[in-house]
């Protein structure tokens, strides 16, 4: 049954700030000591993804949990190899999906965005090739978190066994005009040009190996773009077949289409995301009979911070291993208290 439940984080007093909470993990966070084993996924259209395994070789039954980033990120942003670092720790496989060009230049024009779901069900498939029955959790952080809903209410038929999305913008033309506002223009700013200076990279390896896909980037108008409404007017909706931005985000907003959702799906949301506003949260009757929101008042976006500064803990980390670890007990647990109200 749906549900709305209090999520048990507390922000200790030094990081109640959810600009620092936000930046904390970027910014000031020691990198995670790993071991992977790198793949590559070959595509249909012929381009390729890079997988990243950690974690023990899992066996025939055990549990697998794939991991998908967030916007401009990789299977190197601090929250995901925090993550695979404790699943590993807790004896649990993971495998990181780094989607096209995020770790190293594609061979097609195509990137990803909020609403991709083809890449997506390609791993999914892959894996599950390799173990028809044993249980399968998706984790899917901010604009990842985005595929994963759309993908669960469009294309699962019992593939996974479980979800949990991270901060995820649950309405795409809300955050982009969030992103417009006070501090959080930083960030638009930040990610915008991350985007941008992609596109170049990814343009100059096309021009030696696919001259026919460069000239798809090279078509693109560029300039002046300052904002996600540009960016995704002026890039995301003529490589993806949008009429503007305004299209793209009505169809790719994955909060309309929560009510679709079987899966056990567990969505974790900080009321103070700075990257949205409380009006992308779903009200009860918005959420399928398999959906879990887990709110909380604090929390930035994917920070989830407590501890001290010296011996800060990821307690998002913390929460996803935690309801990973439930699955292997044939049981999923939510860990949370109803939310007043």
């Amino acid at each position: 049954m749906a549900e709305i439940v209090e999520a048990p984080f507390r922000a200790p007093p030094w990081l109640r700030s959810p600009h620092l909470q936000t930046l904390w993990g970027p910014l000031v966070r020691r990198a995670d000591h790993l071991s992977r084993r790198r793949e590559t996924l070959t595509l249909d259209d012929g381009d390729h993804l890079l997988l990243d395994r950690a974690g023990p070789e899992p066996q025939a039954g055990d549990l697998r949990v794939v991991l998908l980033h967030g916007l401009s990120g990789c299977s190197d942003s601090h929250y995901i190899r925090g993550t695979q670092a404790r699943l590993a720790a807790a004896g649990i496989a993971s495998v990181a999906i780094n989607s096209r060009g995020a770790a190293a230049p594609n061979d097609t024009a195509l990137s990803y965005h909020a609403g991709e779901t083809d890449d997506l069900d390609a791993v999914f498939r892959h894996l599950r090739a390799e173990d028809r029955h044993g249980p399968l959790l998706a984790i899917g952080v901010s604009l990842g978190g985005s595929r994963l809903l759309n993908w669960l209410a469009r294309r699962d038929s019992g593939t996974l066994s479980a979800a949990v999305s991270v901060c995820t913008p649950l309405n795409l033309a809300v955050c982009a005009d969030r992103m417009d506002r006070g501090l959080s223009r930083l960030y638009r700013r930040h990610l915008i040009k991350a985007l941008l200076d992609n596109l170049q990279r990814q343009h100059r390896h096309l021009q030696k190996v696919a001259p026919d896909q460069a000239r798809r980037l090279a078509a693109l108008n560029l300039k002046g773009i300052r904002s996600f409404w540009q960016f995704d007017d002026q890039v995301i909706a003529p490589l993806y077949g949008f009429r503007d931005a305004a299209h793209y985000y009505a169809e790719c907003s994955a909060g309309s289409r929560l009510a679709a959702i079987r899966t056990p799906t567990l969505m974790i949301q900080a009321e103070d995301d700075p990257f949205m506003t409380t009006a992308v949260l779903p009200a009860r009757e918005d959420l399928g009979p398999g959906v879990t929101l887990e709110l909380s008042p604090q929390g930035g976006h994917v920070g989830f911070i407590t501890g001290s500064p010296r011996h800060p803990d990821y307690w998002l980390e913390r929460r996803l291993t935690a309801f990973a670890a439930g699955l292997t007990g044939g049981r999923v647990t939510t860990g949370a208290t109803p939310a007043a109200g």
